[in-house]
């Protein structure tokens, strides 16, 4: 996309360029409207799907005067990566100093370049500038209350100190601008894991590339509510950085552009406790030591260690979202049951196993539900079994059962109390009473 500042308030930038990417398309082309309507020059490139609306939706824009290009790729190689790398072999995205990123739910405000764009032309060093994310549907069920509350402490803790200590986060792969100049010397995007964003920055970050996290910029996206969607995008997003530290360590350590503290800030902190140690420990401790200990009273774990430090962090964690304290049992409950996905997929990176690339479209509902005609509503879904049940959190949840049960009988440490909680918070999940489900018409 080109922007023309010269007769607006921006004139002092003079002549700036874009290209606006759009890796994956669902149902409503929000980022079309909310798009500043003078001067612009509009290049969509479309990973998938529903291409009659969104070409419709080009020629309405063309008919009042936007220049703009709808380009479509015939194939799905490279997934993510490789939608936004055959984007880049345009002709004249040689002309664009620019490209922001967005995923089809998300909803940017008509002044969100305006925030964002000056950082980078006023800093050469920067090359991303990263927006906050803002649910829509966080309200929609339990499930995404849970979400929130995790991401909320992402975002307001560690993308910010990232940002403000090393000029360094993971990149959330959407609502952000990158430099293309950046993005040429890390090596352009790269489809050999399932988290090419995160790979991307971590190559620029080498390169010497600073980055600028906006905590105060919100785009407006949807959560996935239902517990399919989740699992599979969890599993994604665990298996994935696990994969890149695979590939990068040895990259990262033998780097000489970056000081010795940014390269153990970026292997340590980045990678080995937040993306590989804290999924496999919380599972482990959680679900399998604690529970273990109940049937070897031998083993004696200390309070301090059972229970102060892990409420210490927990309390921690919580609090980028007050509203939600008083949810805070449930979601710990949910968080240790989504440790066995998380510990499950991390290792599926560590060891590049089966489904180490695999790749599947987070589902967004959107107003789906809501819109479907009454005679499809009046019709009986059909229930298959295989659709609600999961095999993995309803075994772990009898396992726990089972240790409560003893402990009751037997134990003196009172830890069947969590251990009940815990094992109906499987069963729970596990039998798919989670999220909005939609049962097979």
């Amino acid at each position: 996309m080109h922007f023309y500042f010269s007769n607006s308030k921006f004139s002092h930038l003079g002549l700036l360029s874009f290209s606006f990417f759009f890796t994956k398309f669902q149902k409503r082309p929000h980022l079309l409207v909310f798009f500043p309507l003078f001067l612009f020059k509009f290049h969509l490139f479309l990973q998938s799907v529903i291409w009659d609306l969104v070409e419709l939706e080009c020629q309405r824009w063309a008919s009042k005067g936007i220049n703009i290009k709808y380009e479509i790729r015939d194939n799905r190689n490279g997934y993510k990566a490789g939608a936004l790398k055959e984007g880049m072999k345009h002709s004249y995205v040689k002309h664009c100093d620019f490209v922001a990123i967005f995923d089809a739910d998300f909803q940017p405000e008509p002044d969100f370049l305006w925030r964002t764009v000056p950082f980078l032309v006023h800093n050469p060093e920067i090359a991303l500038v990263q927006a906050r994310w803002k649910f829509v549907n966080s309200d929609e069920c339990l499930m995404t209350r849970m979400q929130e509350m995790s991401l909320d402490y992402h975002f307001k803790v560690e993308q910010e100190v990232g940002s403000s200590t090393y000029a360094f986060f993971g990149f959330n792969g959407t609502a952000g601008v990158w430099r293309i100049a950046a993005i040429s010397e890390a090596g352009g995007w790269k489809d050999r894991t399932t988290v090419e964003d995160m790979d991307l920055a971590v190559r620029a970050s080498l390169k010497g590339w600073k980055f600028v996290y906006l905590g105060h910029l919100k785009v407006k996206n949807e959560l996935p509510s239902t517990f399919k969607a989740y699992r599979y995008q969890q599993h994604r997003w665990s298996c994935g950085p696990a994969n890149l530290f695979r590939k990068m360590a040895m990259e990262i350590i033998r780097n000489k552009k970056v000081s010795l503290w940014k390269k153990v800030h970026v292997i340590y902190n980045f990678f080995f406790v937040r993306k590989i140690i804290a999924h496999i420990v919380t599972f482990i401790f959680y679900c399998v030591v604690i529970p273990t200990t109940v049937l070897v009273p031998e083993v004696e774990i200390p309070k301090w260690g059972a229970v102060y430090i892990p409420s210490i962090i927990t309390l921690l964690n919580a609090v980028g979202t007050p509203r939600s304290l008083h949810l805070l049992v449930f979601w710990i409950l949910f968080e240790n049951v989504m440790s066995l996905h998380r510990a499950k997929a991390t290792m599926i990176g560590l060891l590049e196993a089966g489904r180490v690339n695999e790749w599947v479209v987070t589902e967004k509902l959107g107003d789906a539900l809501k819109t479907k005609p009454s005679i499809k509503a009046a019709k009986k879904p059909r229930f298959r079994i295989g659709d609600r049940l999961h095999v993995l959190e309803l075994g772990i949840g009898a396992y726990l059962f089972f240790c409560a049960c003893y402990d009751f009988a037997f134990g003196k440490n009172h830890y069947f109390i969590y251990l009940y909680l815990q094992a109906i918070a499987f069963f729970i999940m596990g039998f798919g009473y989670v999220g909005t489900f939609v049962p097979n018409s």
